[in-house]
């Protein structure tokens, strides 16, 4: 069993940069956790590093437009890294050519002023896809995307997806995300290129954001990721040689105790399956 800790006090001095998930952590898609937001800025006040690594396939310039709105202090972090400003990145090795849009308008932000202007094409034509999320995610599943699939399928189109999470908190329920659809297609022998967490991408760009924030280098164990997910944020912290807080209120909640968890004989089942632990555990971040 890892750490159960109540006090996210008891295990800061031990780390110099926190790599924080977003959603599920700090805020529910609907409100921010003032909690959890008090927890990060007291950190960044005893000269911590916080910096946000989120799955949300949309420019970090645009997450931080979204964090205000949900009444999360500009305090409570240093910089933002997402999985959006991953895929632009992919997106620019791919000048020239077309590609088709899999996800909702809202999600466009990540193709705006972009170096190389991005020619869109529908799905029977392009060169590639952008899979972002699905259109409407209170009413869609996955499996509503197969026909729109097959036909990806028999071009052998190469996907991108934005957005790595297979589903989120909104508020009290779960809805599904790009993970999802990309994990049918990759079922289905189509190719997927995952640009946020659990992949290393998206770790190498938040840590370079934080050693560029604090102006040297910082030894990895030093660094700390925070995160409610096993399949993303858990994997991901392991695969990068990262200690890992492990949030179980998020998208684990009711399989690990629901809010007055964490169980844990719960906690040996998911982590068992897991093969692997995190540094601590805890129900919420609090200071």
């Amino acid at each position: 069993m890892p750490n159960l800790i109540s006090h996210f006090a008891s295990i800061a001095a031990d780390y110099d940069v926190l790599l924080c998930d977003v959603w599920g952590v700090v805020h529910n898609g609907v409100a921010a956790f003032p909690q959890a937001c008090d927890a990060l800025m007291r950190a960044r006040a005893a000269g911590v590093t916080v910096v946000f690594i989120t799955n949300a396939p949309r420019p970090h310039l645009v997450v931080r437009g979204q964090l205000e709105g949900l009444k999360v202090p500009r305090e409570t972090y240093d910089d933002i890294v997402t999985s959006g400003d991953v895929t632009r990145g992919v997106i620019e090795t791919r000048a020239g050519q077309s590609l088709y849009h899999l996800g909702p308008a809202r999600d466009r932000s990540i193709f705006t002023d972009m170096k190389t202007p991005v020619r869109f094409a529908p799905v029977d034509s392009a060169d590639y896809v952008v899979c972002s999320g699905l259109d409407d995610d209170d009413l869609n599943t996955p499996e509503d995307y197969r026909r729109e699939l097959e036909i990806m399928r028999a071009r052998n189109l190469f996907m991108i997806c934005g957005n790595p999470d297979r589903v989120v908190d909104r508020g009290d329920r779960l809805v599904y995300c790009a993970g999802a659809v990309a994990d049918l297609y990759a079922s289905m022998g189509g190719e997927v290129l995952y640009a946020g967490k659990p992949f290393k991408p998206i770790y190498d760009m938040a840590l370079a954001s934080a050693e560029k924030v604090r102006g040297s280098n910082v030894p990895l164990d030093r660094v700390l990721c925070i995160g409610d997910s096993v399949r993303t944020d858990l994997r991901g912290a392991r695969d990068a040689g990262i200690d890992f807080l492990f949030i179980t209120a998020g998208i684990h909640a009711e399989e690990l105790g629901g809010r007055d968890g964490p169980d844990p004989e719960a906690i040996r089942t998911v982590l068992g399956a897991a093969g692997a632990l995190p540094k601590a555990v805890m129900r919420d971040l609090v200071w």
